[in-house]
């Protein structure tokens, strides 16, 4: 699995992308994060970015989770702030569910209803598996077809996603295989896998966050997260859609920073100079 690291020394964060982005999604609220003494880690979960994909794997959700317990073992983290974006929140939710020593504070940003995962946009792509991998595998841009129109209707303007930030999403899909593993990380996500799962039972802090021009979470289904954790509270962002890490990185970082610290709204750290201008650390291994 490959982990871009920021920062060192402060409180741990660990950011999960969603379905059809990477942990480039977190290239800005990472370094923020940092100067706000805090340190980041933005990870591509398995099969996903740069993480391996062994055509055998299990990328559901609970996979995903237990992988994800995996890499904290590895990253010697015991305790993290998880933050989830929309699929990536249902692992999220799975793991503070199922390890909740492993989850000191969680955040959800755009998770849709947990009986509607993985949403319409990604259940089309189910339907036609068959249709589309024997169309696409045979072009080295054949995935460009399918995740273009799912990244540009996850922003609230076309502007927010130019066409260079949707090749660099596109990039992992690259390849006569791209489009066949898109497809197969898409076929993964099993409603199975959530059944069981009760917000309910979440006892951590959780900050949900949403879009108001979010087409994939709706505010009552925010809201609704927010009231089923018992210590949820909901949180909007004006006028960006599903990709809120891409359209309002700053505003983000402000909220994720408040809420790891506990901080009061407004107030800020007297040492972002000190930490700014710290590359991000690369790291992979395996479990």
């Amino acid at each position: 699995m490959h982990v871009e690291r920021f920062g060192y020394g402060g409180t741990p964060v660990v950011l999960l992308h969603g379905f059809g982005t990477s942990a480039f999604l977190w290239r800005h609220v990472g370094p923020m994060l940092a100067v706000r003494q805090a340190t980041a880690f933005a990870i591509d979960l398995f099969g996903y970015g740069e993480s391996d994909r062994p055509f055998d794997a299990d990328f559901g959700v609970r996979a995903q989770a237990d992988f994800l317990d995996r890499a904290l073992t590895a990253l010697q983290l015991s305790s993290v702030v998880l933050v989830g974006m929309d699929v990536g929140g249902a692992v999220a939710l799975r793991l503070a569910v199922d390890r909740p020593e492993r989850v000191s504070k969680l955040a959800l940003i755009g998770t849709p209803p947990l009986a509607e995962i993985p949403g319409p946009a990604i259940r089309e792509l189910q339907r036609e598996t068959a249709r589309y991998a024997l169309r696409l595998s045979r072009g080295l841009f054949g995935a460009s077809s399918l995740l273009t129109p799912f990244l540009e209707d996850s922003v609230a303007f076309p502007d927010h996603l130019p066409p260079v930030l949707v090749g660099r999403y596109l990039a992992p899909y690259l390849g006569r295989e791209g489009a066949n593993h898109l497809l197969a990380l898409a076929g993964a996500l099993e409603e199975d896998d959530l059944d069981d799962l009760d917000v309910g039972r979440v006892t951590q802090e959780t900050l949900v966050v949403r879009g108001t021009r979010d087409r994939w979470c709706t505010k009552a289904a925010a809201e609704a997260y927010a009231d089923g954790v018992p210590r949820g509270r909901y949180q909007h962002v004006e006028e960006v859609g599903r990709l809120v890490p891409e359209e309002a990185p700053a505003e983000l970082a402000t909220l994720l920073s408040q809420f790891s610290r506990g901080a009061r709204a407004g107030e800020r750290s007297a040492n972002l100079v000190r930490s700014f201008g710290r590359r991000p650390r690369s790291i992979r291994f395996r479990s």
